[in-house]
């Protein structure tokens, strides 16, 4: 064994290339990145020519792993949260297909919506579409999970979900890893076509099947070496913890807890485990990062008094747990006095000046919105439809540009459906990631109806929020437009430099009143990777 320093997403992706990992397919989105850039850079996964190229969005991340099962190969998908909203459809119907070779779908959760529009709870997820879910608890469960998950999904024809947070994800602990990788499968024609062709009559005896093994999942979950039952002398109180929660009630009692602990990090949930606790326990405490998912399925419709967590107000039901929380609520519902809980006591931290993010200086989406809101003074009561990405810091002071930001590519079709209730002028901003990931469908929808929209599709040659990771369509978005049916005359592209500005205001003011679908492309490159690009030069010069 040989021991590294890693965060949760580097152990989780050094576990998945020991275990015999064939692919990793992803779209970038914090807190889940640094899993794929970790395997693309990994020495062993260049040599067995493991795949680790972006995809263009989670959908297609999550089909192309499909494939690669389908074959027999063992494949990793990646995303945040929201993402698993976008390949919903391929994710739950993986559960009706079944898998050949082991799929794990990765997961990031992000409770107080660090960089995120919402909390939502992946574990949601997995018992919707009826597939079992891992959820370990510190950075060496992470590394040994995922061996365990691809065997496990290999031995169910079932893929997994693993979902951590995003102090999981982004902390860090030391890990042993094994010296010897596992080898990838070799490759495998024992996929069984009625499985995967999800005509009615072949769907309809795969749920039947996916359903019977309901029971088994939760047998294997009350008998997983990652749920376990800690006897404690204390019956006073009862704990139940999922994932990093019980850590935090670890840190709680670096001597050990007095009360009877259950740790989760399999699910569906084992109700057998859940009732032991419940039975020997006057009032039982639930800790888990997220939304009160366990809670809900331990309380069900009745009203359980002795049940405390997100729902009763013991634990705060939005934003992150922390241990600070989880101390808080000991005190609350135990004799122990809190300041006895921690050998060295918590010492809440300081409150520092606030940073709002905001632009980097010089970067090109700066120009863009002081052109913008140049122009639209022009005209009475404008609306600037935004999307995800640095951009979207637009709505911030100074610049106050754009009036909504839903989800990805929702720029486009938001401003169409905005003019087609008359509104004008109606103007979308959205990013090149932005646009090949979801944005190109919108503009295909526009371009038919002719709508009478401004696209600007701010290209930085980068998929910048998320750290600089290439962009699926770099150097063919005026191809693409083409392609959906604009034309060229209604296509300009122009460098967004404050030397440019009266070219850029009129293009802008130009594409504004011609009465049809419009694209402005503003294209320059991230001040961040135009750094890192300049010091690579310098070194490559140097050598």
């Amino acid at each position: 064994m040989t021991k590294k320093l890693l965060l949760g997403d580097e152990a989780i992706a050094l576990g998945a290339i020991h275990a015999g990992l064939s692919g990793v397919y992803a779209y970038p989105g914090t807190p889940s990145t640094e899993i794929t850039e970790f395997i693309q850079g990994n020495a062993l996964a260049k040599e067995r020519g493991i795949h680790s190229r972006w995809s263009t969005n989670e959908k297609t991340a999550m089909e192309a792993a499909l494939g690669m099962s389908f074959m027999g190969k063992r494949a990793l998908v990646c995303m945040k949260h929201v993402g698993l909203n976008v390949c919903a459809d391929p994710f739950v119907n993986s559960g009706m297909t079944g898998v050949n070779g082991g799929v794990i779908v990765l997961v990031a959760d992000d409770p107080s919506m660090h960089s995120s529009q919402d909390e939502q709870d992946s574990r949601f997820y997995g018992k919707f579409a009826m597939i079992p879910t891992f959820e370990p608890s510190n950075q060496q469960e992470a590394y040994d999970m995922v061996s365990a998950a691809f065997e496990y999904s290999e031995r169910i024809c079932l893929p997994v979900l693993m979902r951590v947070t995003t102090r999981m994800a982004h902390s860090r602990a030391v890990v042993e890893c094994v010296d010897v990788a596992r080898q990838q499968n070799e490759l495998n024609y024992n996929a069984v076509a009625a499985n995967w062709v999800l005509l009615p009559a072949n769907a309809k005896k795969r749920n039947d099947k996916v359903t019977a093994q309901q029971a088994d999942l939760e047998a294997d979950a009350a008998n997983s070496t990652y749920n376990i039952y800690i006897e404690g002398h204390d019956k006073s109180l009862g704990i139940l913890a999922s994932g990093i929660g019980y850590n935090y009630v670890n840190e709680c009692f670096p001597k050990g807890c007095p009360f009877p602990l259950l740790k989760i990090s399999q699910y569906p949930l084992p109700k057998k485990l859940v009732r032991r606790l419940l039975d020997e326990c006057e009032n039982v405490l639930i800790v888990e990062e997220g939304q009160p998912f366990i809670e809900d399925l331990v309380r069900g419709v009745a009203d359980m008094p002795n049940v405390h967590g997100k729902l009763d107000g013991t634990l705060p039901r939005t934003g992150e747990l922390t241990p600070d929380a989880v101390k808080k609520a000991l005190a609350q519902l135990s004799t122990l006095n809190s300041q006895l809980l921690t050998e060295d006591g918590f010492a809440p931290c300081e409150d520092v000046v606030p940073r709002p993010p905001a632009l980097c200086q010089g970067c090109g989406h700066r120009d863009v919105y002081a052109a913008l809101n140049e122009v639209l003074k022009e005209y009475d009561n404008p609306r600037v439809f935004g999307d995800i990405g640095c951009y979207t810091l637009g709505f911030l002071p100074p610049f106050r540009a754009i009036h909504s930001c839903v989800d990805m590519g929702a720029s486009i079709t938001m401003a169409k459906g905005a003019a087609d209730a008359g509104q004008w002028p109606a103007v979308a901003v959205i990013g090149d990631s932005t646009f090949t990931h979801s944005g190109m469908t919108g503009l295909l929808d526009a371009i038919n109806e002719n709508a009478d929209i401004t696209v600007i599709i701010s290209d930085n040659l980068t998929t910048g929020m998320t750290g600089g990771q290439d962009s699926a369509g770099t150097n063919k978005f005026e191809a693409i437009c083409r392609g959906l049916g604009l034309s060229d005359e209604h296509l300009k592209v122009v460098v967004p430099l404050p030397k440019n500005m009266p070219e850029i205001t009129q293009a802008i003011r130009d594409e504004i009143n011609y009465h049809g679908t419009s694209v402005i492309i503003p294209r320059r490159e991230c001040m961040q990777t135009l750094q890192r690009h300049l010091k690579q030069k310098k070194a490559a010069e140097k050598k």
